[in-house]
């Protein structure tokens, strides 16, 4: 029976499994399974190897960077977001991918419209925010990293001036705040400057409009949320596992 899975820290609002099963049933795999495995700390992946019906597993919050030192290959997607959230096990080795990249990347293309240029501001710098950085670079979207701490290439949310937002049309949303169930949370921008000129990303997908993107709504401002590019990601992970390693 071959058992593929996520894991995390906290996994009660995935929907990952629901994803995968439907799929498997779809596709008549009735023997697949799709399992979620929380771990207290990175380290117990070890005892996910000892599974040996295990062909491969997503990573989400916070292992995406945690994970690379337990890797044998890091695939070129992977070095380019400088994160992973696909392994592959190949011959009781873990191979690294990022899906996140093409999903996200994929999605935001779908999302703006043609023609149009954009500044971006990417709220969070943790491992989520790696395939959101790597599309904007390949995008020629020029951007500013919003963090809590003061770190080198960023601004602080105290620094985010209205006129900042203003002059910044795309917002991107790569923190966990807002995800269910602390649902009133989200990331502390000063929301009176938005307007029917900005789009407003959200990397969060439960639930389907956070207060981040709600906040945005009530401004006039175009919203979407991380459903699109989880469904992208995920069918690109179905793609890495089942392809052939040279």
């Amino acid at each position: 029976m071959p058992i593929y899975g996520l894991i995390g820290k906290k996994l009660s609002h995935s929907f990952s499994k629901k994803f995968f099963t439907e799929k498997f049933q779809k596709e008549g795999l009735q023997d697949y399974r799709y399992e979620l495995f929380e771990l207290s700390e990175i380290g117990e992946v070890d005892e996910l190897l000892k599974k040996g019906q295990l062909k491969g597993f997503n990573i989400t919050i916070p292992y995406k960077k945690e994970i690379i030192p337990y890797l044998s290959h890091l695939d070129s997607s992977a070095k380019k977001v400088g994160a992973v959230n696909v392994v592959k096990i190949v011959e009781g080795q873990m191979h690294g991918y990022n899906s996140d990249y093409y999903g996200f990347k994929t999605s935001l293309e779908n999302w703006l419209p043609a023609g149009q240029s954009f500044k971006a501001l990417v709220l969070g710098t943790g491992g989520a925010s790696k395939a959101v950085i790597a599309t904007l670079n390949d995008m020629n979207i020029c951007h500013t990293m919003v963090s809590r701490k003061k770190q080198a290439h960023t601004v602080t949310y105290d620094e985010l001036t209205e006129d900042l937002i203003k002059n910044h049309r795309l917002i991107i949303n790569t923190t966990p705040l807002g995800m269910s169930p602390d649902v009133e949370s989200c990331p502390a921008i000063k929301y009176a400057a938005l307007d029917t000129n900005h789009f407003l990303y959200d990397l969060v997908y439960n639930p389907t409009t956070t207060t981040f993107l709600d906040k945005g709504k009530k401004k006039g401002a175009f919203v979407k949320n991380g459903l699109e590019m989880l469904h992208l990601q995920a069918d690109k992970s179905w793609e890495i596992w089942n392809k052939r390693i040279a």
